[in-house]
């Protein structure tokens, strides 16, 4: 593949970003094995978890989009084997296992009481011996939830309404005393010791002092984007840009990283080494709101010229698109959005909005993006073992994919 040049046309921008997510190669002909979710985790090196399942949990969306219909217990089988763990990642997320000694300087920070992430930090200093004795249970008593060691006398409030026992058990995993070895069927962490969850290699693998760790979680977060700004690559990993800023011009001067120009970026970009522009991506994708792809909304604007909000919290009679939106992405390009509900009760996947960007909006272009979302869609019903696919008539799309799908006699 020949060298991309130091002045990038946006267009192969894009078409890095999207080969670096794992874009650029087709999804699998056959089944899908283990060996396409390790592939998947190697290419994006984390997957966020959100618990709305208005359609399908978050995390299970990202293996969806780039390998199509497979094992809804693809990420618990993975975890269960010792291939991948849950930290704070990006938000809450899944890791491969051996990046595991990249976020011990995490750890180590918050056991110095260094961690103010919900005031976790305060709550030991304020109860230690608690704290302390929820561990021993732990360390003694095996695996558990927070239901189980639950000390509420009340009911439960919001979903943020924790307990004592929760918050001690969130404080321990924050410093990673505890880890996640499992998720239970209420989607609730099951606590256990490392030693119990991690593979004794990994447990032996040297920890790496705090800069060597930042500079290889910039490398880890360059290699899945491509291309990047000094703000992406922060981003990435949640690392602070000040912080991170002299690591990136080390890593330049090394030449790990190649500093580049993007066309119409403003600011300088970062080429990762192992970079590669394809002629062409070939894929379809209903890409998760926390998809990596598209998580940072300002890198949207930049590569894609996509606008994209979350309106789960939006009052419904100021929703633009909808409640529970997906990009949609055809052969490198963001041309839509699709508001999708899994209505389970009747089997249905319910399309309650369909919309087409307005550079995508032409006749021909808005009959080509519906027949490609009609068979995307299709493939997502059958995975959620939904029986039909239904089109409501909102959004400038909808008329079109609704064609598409009586064309298809579906």
């Amino acid at each position: 593949m020949p060298r991309i040049s130091n002045s990038i046309a946006i267009g192969e921008a894009r078409r890095i970003a999207c080969a670096a997510q794992g874009f650029g190669v087709a999804r699998p002909a056959g089944k899908v094995t283990a060996k396409h979710v390790t592939k998947v985790f190697d290419a994006l090196g984390v997957i966020q978890i959100d618990s709305v399942n208005v359609l399908v949990r978050s995390q299970e969306l990202p293996l969806f989009a780039r390998l199509g219909a497979h094992k809804r217990t693809a990420i618990a089988d993975a975890t269960k084997r010792g291939r991948i763990f849950e930290y704070w990642a990006h938000e809450a997320a899944h890791v491969p296992v051996a990046m595991q000694p990249l976020f011990r300087f995490k750890m180590e920070a918050a056991r110095r009481d260094n961690a103010t992430h919900w005031g976790l930090s305060s709550f030991y200093a304020e109860n230690k011996s608690f704290v302390e004795k929820i561990y021993r249970g732990v360390v003694k008593d095996g695996p558990t939830s927070a239901r189980n060691l639950s000390v509420r006398k009340t009911p439960k409030g919001t979903w943020w309404d924790w307990d004592e026992s929760k918050i001690a058990l969130e404080y321990l995993f924050w410093t990673g005393r505890l880890m996640s070895r499992e998720r239970g069927s209420d989607f609730a962490r099951i606590y256990d010791t490392p030693e119990r969850v991690l593979p004794a290699s990994v447990l032996a693998l040297p920890t790496p002092t705090e800069h060597d760790a930042r500079s290889a979680l910039l490398l880890r977060a360059a290699a899945s984007m491509g291309v990047a700004t000094a703000l992406d690559l922060a981003d990435y990993f949640r690392q602070k840009p000040a912080v991170v800023r002299p690591l990136i011009s080390e890593l330049v001067e090394a030449g790990d990283l190649r500093e580049v120009e993007v066309e119409g970026w403003k600011e300088p970009a970062y080429l990762s080494r192992g970079a590669k522009l394809p002629s062409q991506i070939s894929a379809v994708a209903l890409l998760s709101p926390f998809d990596s792809l598209v998580w940072c909304r300002p890198r949207n604007e930049r590569l894609f010229n996509f606008h994209y909000r979350i309106e789960i919290y939006t009052p419904q009679p100021k929703r633009k698109f909808g409640y529970y939106v997906l990009p949609l992405m055809i052969n490198g390009e963001i041309v839509g959005r699709v508001d999708l509900k899994a209505d389970r009760a009747v089997k249905i996947l319910r399309v309650n909005g369909a919309f087409v960007e307005p550079a995508f909006s032409s006749g021909d272009s808005r009959t080509s993006t519906a027949c490609y979302l009609a068979r995307e869609l299709l493939e997502m019903a059958q995975w959620l073992d939904l029986d039909r696919v239904v089109v409501e008539r909102n959004g400038n799309l909808a008329t079109q994919l609704r064609s598409a799908f009586k064309a298809n006699n579906t």
